[in-house]
């Protein structure tokens, strides 16, 4: 009972801080995108959570090629708590001799912390300037860094507030597994010990797993949606995904296919362990080898900094504990009420 109960405690927490914890401050665009050198330009940064009014004098702005060439803007002045100006005078020449570069956009005041726009800005090479190093991009380092403090999710360009569906989506893939480990053991224990009662548990196991992989396809079409344009893209892994629940719906198929009870649990364990020998290739090795929208694509193992931070980790996991938790409740009611279903059969 304590491990039905913690469960639901632990799903509670889940969907009480993963919907209500709010996002870090984070900038959404900055425009104009382009520019060319020895020119002002003044640019109108959008911000998302921000409260750039709050840091009005002390907010700073730093256009960034990389860790050592820096410009700083000369103006800054918030139009808005999410909406700020910032006027830079562009550097004479382009460092390491490059003709055009792309420039992280970083904001940083005492209210928000620190925010960055990778790919922000790209500035050109005017063809009339001679090709020297112009020393305006180490004269401003980027340095002394405001910190935001307090409970709160990263803020990640594209998908904002669909991060959120970190602890929906992904932690159905862990159940799935589980749930399909206990169904392919429960297999490999009929074919030493044929009892009908290890085919049955099998069964349900097999079943709860193929519920939570179709509610974690689902979940992922619809972050897809709002992450990529559509829910569907012909991504590897949605496709190895599907291939997958289409193999583990044919073990159903199978175990209906045979009027000989014992003869059909027979080869349906045989074919269940095969199903979950090519779960793991299809779920997490194949869709390494290609590139991929989804994180921990060509070889990436994902669920680093770049993808889960403290906070993050913090609901992160206790929410797959507690959907697996759920789900081998869901299992063991499903098995209870295929005992019944034999009795009543048994008493016909």
């Amino acid at each position: 009972m304590w491990w039905k109960i913690t469960s639901v405690l632990l799903l509670v927490y889940t969907f009480t801080l993963g919907m209500l914890v709010p996002l870090r401050p984070g900038i959404l665009t900055v425009s104009p995108e382009s520019g060319l050198t020895r020119q002002s330009t003044v640019l109108t940064i959008s911000g998302y959570n921000a409260h750039f009014t709050q840091g009005e004098g002390q907010t700073r702005v730093w256009l960034t090629y990389d860790d050592e060439n820096a410009i700083l803007a000369h103006r800054v002045k918030a139009l808005s708590d999410t909406q700020l100006e910032a006027e830079f005078q562009l550097p004479a020449n382009l460092p390491k001799g490059e003709a055009t570069m792309v420039l992280n956009c970083i904001v940083d005041n005492p209210a928000d912390g620190t925010s960055v726009l990778p790919n922000a800005f790209q500035l050109k090479l005017d063809s009339t300037t001679m090709q020297e190093y112009d020393p305006t991009w180490k004269a401003h380092p980027v340095e002394k860094l405001n910190v935001k403090k307090g409970f709160t999710y990263p803020y990640r360009n594209v998908i904002y507030e669909t991060i959120r569906n970190t602890y929906f989506h992904v932690p159905m893939w862990f159940v799935l597994l589980f749930l399909l480990l206990a169904s392919a053991t429960y297999s490999v224990i009929y074919l030493l010990n044929p009892k009908p009662e290890y085919d049955s548990k099998a069964s349900a196991y097999a079943e709860t797993g193929l519920l939570f992989g179709l509610l974690g396809l689902v979940t992922g079409m619809l972050w897809a949606h709002y992450a990529w344009g559509k829910a569907w893209s012909n991504d590897i892994k949605q496709i190895t995904t599907a291939v997958a629940l289409l193999i583990y719906m044919a073990y159903f198929i199978l175990r209906s296919s045979f009027d000989e009870p014992e003869k059909g649990a027979r080869l349906s364990a045989v074919y269940n362990i095969f199903a979950f020998a090519t779960l793991i290739p299809l779920l997490y090795v194949v869709p390494r080898m290609f590139a991929s929208l989804h994180p921990g694509a060509t070889g990436s193992p994902a669920f680093g900094g770049q993808d889960l931070d403290n906070t993050m980790r913090a609901v992160f996991y206790p929410a797959i504990i507690g959907w697996t938790l759920l789900g081998f409740w869901m299992t063991s009611l499903r098995i209870r009420a295929k005992r019944i279903e034999d009795k009543l059969g048994g008493l016909d």
